[in-house]
This record gives C-alpha cells, sequence and structure tokens, in this order.
C-alpha cells in the first residue's frame, strides 16, 4: 500500500491503534529469529519496496512503488535496477493520485510480471525480461481500479491480480490479452468511507489450489478454491482481526501457516490454519510499515516500504523454525 495522503495515515493509525492485543506466542510451532536488514533503502528517491519476487539464487526482486522501478537486491545487500515503468502525464490514481508499480511475479524463466497504478490507459500488467529491460504492457485493467497483489499460475498459465478499489480479483492469461473479473463481492471489497483509505483486496498468494487474499480495510485473510475447470469457488474467510493487513506468504513446511505484514502497526504476525495469530516481529527489529512477506525454505524476507513512519525503507531477512515443546 503505497504512501497516502494524511488523512488516510490517520485512518490507518486509527486501525492500528484499536486493534485488539496480539495473543501471547504459544509454546510450539514455528518461531521467527535472528532478524537483520539486509539492505537499506532511499526514501528521498522514492524507494518504498511494495512487494517481493525471490529468485534461485536467494536474491529478491522488488517493487519500489514511487519511484515507479523495480529492482533485484542481493543476498549482500547490493541493489541493481532491472526496469523503470514509464512515467504517466496526469496520472489520476485512485487511493493515492500517482503511479505506482505495485505486485509482483516471477516465472521459473526469469521473466517478471507487475501491476501499475496509474488512472489512465497504462493500469495494468506489465512484463518485464529476465535479468531487466524495456517494460511491455501484456494487459489493460480499469484506469478506476488499483490493481495490487499479483500471482502467476505456470501450470494454468494466468495471472491473478488484486483490485484493493474495486473489490475483485483479475484474471489475465499469462501472455497478455482481455482480462477477467475471475471473483467478486462484498468480502474483497473495501471498507473505509474515505475515498484515501479504500483498500479492499490487497495481498495475493496461489496455495494449495486456491487464491489466497487480504482485504487491508476488513483485516481478514481469505481462500478462494479454483475449481476444476479454473472458475471461482465460494470465498472463506480463514482469519479475522488482522487490522491493516498487507500481503502475506505462506511457511513451505506448515501447511495454511502464513506469515502476514501488518502494515499499520510495523509488525509481522504468525497466523495460524485455526485463524489464531500472534505477533513475531516489530518495529524493533526494523520493521517501518511492511508491506509484503516471502518465505524460502528457513528464510524469511519483509519488505518496510516507511509509507506512514517515513523512515528506513528496507528489506529484512530472518530465520523460521519449529520451536520444540517445553
Amino acid at each position: 500500500m503505497p504512501r497516502v495522503p494524511r488523512p488516510a495515515v490517520a485512518a490507518v493509525a486509527v486501525l492500528a491503534l484499536g486493534a485488539l492485543a496480539a495473543a501471547p506466542a504459544p509454546a510450539d510451532g514455528p518461531a521467527v529469529t535472528e532478524p537483520r536488514v539486509a539492505a537499506h533503502l532511499d526514501l528521498a528517491r522514492g524507494q518504498s519496496p511494495e512487494n517481493i519476487a525471490l529468485a534461485p539464487d536467494g536474491s529478491a526482486d522488488l517493487t519500489l512503488s514511487n519511484a515507479r522501478q523495480v529492482v533485484n537486491v542481493t543476498r549482500e545487500g547490493r541493489t541493481r535496477l532491472l526496469a523503470t515503468l514509464p512515467a504517466v502525464a496526469n496520472p489520476h490514481t485512485p487511493v493515492v493520485g500517482a503511479a505506482v508499480v505495485l505486485g509482483i511475479a516471477r516465472a521459473q524463466n526469469g521473466t517478471l510480471f507487475v501491476t501499475y497504478a496509474t488512472g489512465t490507459a497504462a493500469t495494468g500488467i506489465w512484463r518485464i525480461p529476465a535479468h531487466g529491460g524495456r517494460p511491455r504492457q501484456i494487459a489493460q485493467l480499469p484506469p478506476t481500479g488499483f490493481p495490487n497483489g499479483l500471482a502467476l499460475d505456470e501450470r494454468r498459465g494466468v495471472l491473478y491480480a488484486a483490485d484493493s478499489v474495486l473489490g475483485t480479483v483479475w484474471r489475465v492469461p499469462r501472455a497478455g490479452g482481455t482480462p477477467t473479473a475471475w471473483a467478486t463481492g462484498a468480502a474483497l471489497e473495501p471498507r473505509n468511507p474515505r475515498p484515501a483509505a479504500k483498500v479492499g483486496v490487497n495481498g495475493l498468494r496461489l496455495h494449495r489450489g486456491a487464491v489466497w487474499v487480504s482485504n487491508t480495510n476488513a483485516g481478514t485473510l481469505l481462500r478462494i478454491p479454483v475449481r476444476s475447470g479454473g472458475a471461482a469457488g465460494e470465498v472463506e474467510t480463514r482469519a479475522t482481526r488482522l487490522y491493516a493487513i498487507d500481503d502475506f506468504a505462506f511457511l513451505e513446511r506448515n501447511r495454511d501457516t502464513a506469515l502476514a505484514a501488518m502494515t499499520g502497526g510495523s509488525e509481522v504476525e504468525l497466523v495460524r490454519p485455526d485463524g489464531a495469530h500472534h505477533v513475531v516481529l516489530t518495529r524493533a527489529d526494523g520493521l517501518s510499515n511492511p508491506t509484503s512477506v516471502a518465505v524460502r525454505g528457513r528464510t524469511v524476507y519483509v519488505t518496510s516500504a516507511a509509507y506512514f513512519t517515513q523512515r528506513d525503507p528496507n528489506l529484512l531477512v530472518a530465520r523460521v523454525h519449529q520451536r520444540a515443546r517445553d
């Protein structure tokens, strides 16, 4: 969720302060330890990292929303520019008013796909060649919307994009073309009455035969089954009271256990399959309005965009392991 006008900042702060206290950490189950900031970015240059896709070599491809850039951050913390989305004259982007690059998905061959919100015909999904290069728009999405989280289903050859303003999950052929409104409904729609803080369906992940999404205003984590023919099943609520949730990722060895970025409170919460959740990383660990989480093996990556704190946008890494019973 990129930097928004001051009234929206206040709205997110109210959500964070109004949330119920997180449940205490259980004595067993996954634990997140050894957090460290792997790379610091430059807020003055618009380098607010919004979303993340992991490369096989352990590096991370990040979208830098306000800079309209996609960069690669190595394991040693070195940053390399991969692409810059084209500037847009007179953007009328909902929520933020500026052109911003948001979600990212990485194909096995290294091709990158990103969502670009502009309030113009440039709004949609853009493709970036493997190892970087000139971006090309492959699908237009409504300029009145706010395409955010993105995921690629390589088996079916389709992309899914979460539209935070229109409350829609779009489905687009991987090669590009006409989008389909794959999932809609009240569970995906924004709940905040203020236009500058209307952020519904936000993060999006493919996991175990379903599209999972977060709803920022509602504070929910949702599961949408993918039926055998590819159609969307009924939306299932899997967790609630996740106020100001942004993106999330699943732990590879724990089935439906997820780590969720709580942007308003500068926290990451561990969400269990039964919907219970508790805080595992905080501002004290280096978080500054986290927006996205990625997991590979025992390593956790978290992007902090510093949209509201306006301090230290960064990429944080930590370790995840199974805590033994007492």
